[in-house]
């Protein structure tokens, strides 16, 4: 016996969607009943059977099927009562003419590049690197000895063991004071960046400085725990010092090792003024330290943490590194927030997952995180080469400005590539993605300043032999 619909010869696509039943059918028969019912269910939202569907006798449909009129009365009434089925004493049973076929779908929102030919957008490592048999190895061992209890609700500042391990990783590479019990494993700066401004807040302050030009997620992150994000200039040496004093705040959020994205370093004296105000202030710094790792032309500058670890929180993560998916960082916090802090983080996400800190704790003791840093300091330093070779070579006349470090330049090219607005539409008109420097400021840049074309230009996500061929296709468009 087959489903029919009234006065509609679209028996055929009705006997289709029946045969999904019979796969249910043959499940075991504890289940068989739920079984039948699911199957029915998804074959009404599919609209493999359309409303206004009449479906068998339950007799008929026990017997095609194989099973008892019970299993078929109990999944009728069932779905009848969820509204999927009408029926009526003597006429039948019917699908609901209300029942709507949706087919499911799950989008997409990750920030991804929408296919340029070539893309020079700041701010994403190379993934390709990302180091997967060292990772599967560390996995797999932490699976093997991971103690049961390790698997329930963390201490909300992390696992001891990748605290103590974070603190020797940073102490060694970025000169940073590093007490385990002061460390908080988080999901990234974006997360230490919300946790500092709900403690902000808590203490009553309203509004912390940021860098400008800087990373524009500051603004959102600090309004979602209202505190108001004051514009800063930023000069040779960092964030001006006469500004700062006169804004108010009492806390400034700042790139000191590789500026965001001017490229510049805070200077010696920038540095030791800057902790001086913060003293003066009762105030606190809050040092991103995203890419301080990778510095091509001499030893990276040590954190400026290490100077005043009671007015400095530091931030960092492997976003750079390894992959921003992993969604694992750190910070570390002067001993008089420290309390606040981890009880914000507690009540927000009762801890990272223990797993993913334990595999990340082994990474860094195998010395496979070492491993990792050298291979990408090679590869990068290797295609930061390469773009300057290649302005130079199709951009006469073109300036690369910043320390050599970093996963982007700033570039600034002559007056006759200008002005910026025309030239940016042609890159983009051939399918070249790259970001301007005013995209990254507050205020609007002066009129001399509009006439030149600054690019902040990325590139440890674009294959050194790709690197060349882009740069050509910008060339192309600009003067074309």
């Amino acid at each position: 016996m087959r489903p029919t619909r009234s006065g509609d010869p679209g028996e055929g696509a009705a006997s289709a969607a029946w045969e999904l039943l019979l796969p249910a059918a043959s499940a075991p028969a504890r289940t068989r009943g739920r079984s039948l019912q699911a199957a029915l269910r998804e074959a009404v939202r599919s609209g493999r059977l359309a409303p206004g569907t009449r479906l068998p006798s339950s007799r008929d449909l026990a017997a095609d099927l194989g099973v008892s009129r019970g299993l078929v009365t109990e999944a009728y009434e069932q779905l009848t009562a969820e509204g999927y089925l009408r029926s009526g004493l003597g006429s039948g049973t019917w699908v609901g003419a209300a029942v709507r076929a949706a087919e499911p779908r799950a989008h997409d929102l990750a920030p991804r590049s929408p296919g340029a030919r070539a893309d020079f957008v700041p701010g994403t490592p190379d993934l390709a690197l990302f180091p997967r048999a060292a990772w599967a190895a560390a996995h797999r061992g932490v699976l093997a000895d991971l103690p049961h209890q390790e698997l329930g609700y963390p201490d909300p500042r992390g696992l001891p063991r990748l605290r103590t391990a974070l603190a020797e990783l940073l102490a060694r590479r970025r000169g940073v004071v590093a007490d385990p019990e002061r460390i908080v494993v988080v999901s990234g700066v974006a997360q230490a960046t919300t946790l500092l401004g709900f403690a902000l807040h808590a203490r009553g302050v309203r509004a912390v400085g940021v860098e400008d030009p800087g990373s524009p997620q500051h603004d959102a992150l600090y309004a979602s725990a209202g505190v108001t994000a004051v514009p800063l200039p930023v000069d040779d040496e960092g964030v001006a010092l006469e500004p700062l004093r006169a804004s108010g705040v009492r806390a400034v959020v700042t790139t000191p090792a590789h500026q965001f994205p001017t490229g510049i370093a805070y200077s010696a004296r920038r540095r030791a003024e800057l902790l001086d105000w913060a003293r003066s202030v009762d105030g606190i710094v809050l040092e991103d330290d995203y890419d301080g790792d990778f510095r091509y032309d001499r030893a990276p500058v040590g954190a400026l943490q290490g100077l005043d670890p009671d007015h400095v929180v530091y931030t960092g993560s492997v976003s750079k590194s390894l992959a921003p998916g992993l969604r694992l960082g750190w910070m570390l916090v002067p001993e008089s927030w420290a309390e606040e802090v981890v009880e914000r983080k507690r009540t927000m996400d009762l801890g990272h997952p223990s797993l993913d800190q334990a595999l990340f704790a082994r990474f860094l003791e195998r010395g496979d995180y070492d491993r990792q840093l050298r291979r990408c300091q090679r590869a990068y330093r290797d295609r930061r080469d390469a773009l300057v070779a290649a302005l130079d070579a199709h951009f006469p006349g073109a300036k690369v400005s910043g320390i050599a470090a970093g996963l982007h330049v700033i570039a600034t090219l002559p007056q006759r590539y200008g002005p910026e607005e025309r030239f940016l539409a042609r890159v983009a008109a051939a399918g070249v993605a790259v970001r301007p420097l005013s995209a990254y400021a507050h205020t609007p840049a002066g009129p001399e300043e509009a006439e030149g074309v600054r690019l902040v230009l990325g590139y440890a996500h674009v294959p050194t032999a790709r690197i060349a061929e882009g740069v050509r296709l910008m060339a192309g468009a600009a003067t074309g």
